[in-house]
Parts: C-alpha cells; sequence; structure tokens
C-alpha cells in the first residue's frame, strides 16, 4: 500500500512538471503570435506538438484560460484570446494611468538593491540579440520583466493584483505583437532607461510621467499596427 502511494505521489508530481513545462511552452507561442490571436485550440495537434498526453495539456489549458489567453466559446469550443482595436485602445489607456502611479511609487518605495536589479535586468535586455538587431523585445514572465519589476517594486498591493494577476499576461502578449518588425523595439528600450533613470533618482513624479508616455507610445503604435492589418485584410 505504501509503494503504491509512493507510485500515485510522484505519478501526480510528474504531470503537474509537466503541465507547467507544456504551460510555459504554449504560453510563450501564444504571446509571440506562433499560436495567432483567434485560433482555434486543437487538443490532439498540441499533444502531438509537445509531446505530452491530454491530462498535462488541459491542466495547461485551464491554467491559459485563468490568464485570460485562452477563451471558451459556447458551441465553438477554446480558442486563443482576440481584442479589437477598440478593446485594446482601452487597456492600454488603463495601462497608462496605473502604471505610471506604479512608476511613481516605485520612485518612493523600491529599494536600493531592488533599482540595481533593474538596473541589471536592462543591461541583460540590451544584451539580447533580437532587441540589437531591431526586429523585437521580448521580455519573459517575472522578475525577468521590466514592467513586472517596477509594479512590484511600488508595494501597492491592488496595483500588484490588477497589473500582476488579471491583466498581466494579455498585456504581454499585445505589447510584444505590436512591436515586433517596426522601429518600437529600440525606442522601448531607450524609454526604460529614462524611466530607471528617474526612478533611481527617487523623481517619482519624472519617473510617473515617462512610463504614461512611454506605454502611450505603444497604444498609438498597438493602434497603427491594427489599423495596418485591418486595411490589407
Amino acid at each position: 500500500m505504501a509503494i503504491l502511494k509512493s507510485k500515485q505521489k510522484n505519478s501526480v508530481k510528474t504531470s503537474l512538471t509537466l503541465a507547467e513545462q507544456v504551460l510555459t511552452k504554449i504560453q510563450t507561442a501564444i504571446i509571440k503570435g506562433e499560436i495567432p490571436n483567434g485560433s482555434k485550440i486543437n487538443e490532439q495537434e498540441l499533444a502531438a506538438t509537445y509531446g505530452i498526453s491530454r491530462g498535462p495539456l488541459r491542466e495547461a489549458i485551464s491554467r491559459l484560460e485563468s490568464q485570460k489567453l485562452i477563451e471558451r466559446i459556447p458551441h465553438v469550443g477554446a480558442r486563443v484570446v482576440s481584442l479589437d482595436i477598440n478593446e485594446l485602445s482601452d487597456l492600454f489607456k488603463v495601462r497608462e494611468v496605473l502604471e505610471g502611479m506604479a512608476a511613481q511609487l516605485a520612485a518612493e518605495n523600491m529599494t536600493d538593491d531592488e533599482i540595481k536589479e533593474l538596473e541589471n535586468l536592462l543591461l541583460s535586455h540590451e544584451q539580447s540579440e533580437q532587441l540589437q538587431q531591431g526586429d523585437s523585445y521580448y521580455q519573459q514572465q517575472g522578475d525577468l520583466d521590466f514592467h513586472y519589476l517596477i509594479i512590484t517594486g511600488s508595494k501597492n498591493r491592488t496595483l500588484i493584483n490588477t497589473l500582476t494577476i488579471d491583466l498581466y499576461h494579455i498585456i504581454r502578449m499585445y505589447r510584444f505583437q505590436c512591436s515586433a518588425e517596426t522601429t518600437r523595439p529600440q525606442k522601448a528600450f531607450k524609454e526604460h532607461r529614462r524611466i530607471v533613470e528617474a526612478i533611481a533618482a527617487r523623481d517619482g513624479e519624472l519617473a510617473q510621467l515617462l512610463m504614461k508616455r512611454h506605454i502611450s507610445a505603444a497604444r498609438k503604435n498597438t493602434e497603427q499596427r491594427l489599423s495596418l492589418i485591418a486595411a490589407n485584410n
């Protein structure tokens, strides 16, 4: 009986590990547009692509639903989320206000060590081959994401919950997809550097202003990109 329980525990542990692994892979593919916005989720095809069984795959899909990257449509099934230009514009306007506030609070509340971590993160981003070539500016999630570090550095629990849980991954998706293959990646990096300089100087007012300008520029770039895509379809 003890051996059976041990095997069951190991099986669950392995299943969870596989689910986490496939979650990260599918999440990255969605954010980068490798699995297109609005496309139907084919469990059989994904299971074959990632070499896993349906159990871990369905667990990963459930997590992606909670992250708002996948939605279920009655009589249609699961598909990758797709926002129209008006919904995206609204989303970026909310970001502009909330992340501007987060930058101001980060300048007031981040420790010197946390600011150093933010500066080091930008140095690592600068070494990215894709950024240096101007192709894209992909940031991994959590502590490897510039915006995430500033939001958590605000020390404001409501802001953190709203921007790192409720909206985080869908913002990452459109942040990446609408800046790829334009001049935006290099401009965004330079804007990030100025924001960090303001935070390091403990100038909350300037940090807020620069963050709001940064997200406003991203919104305008996103609207232009989506308008161009719509015109060509």
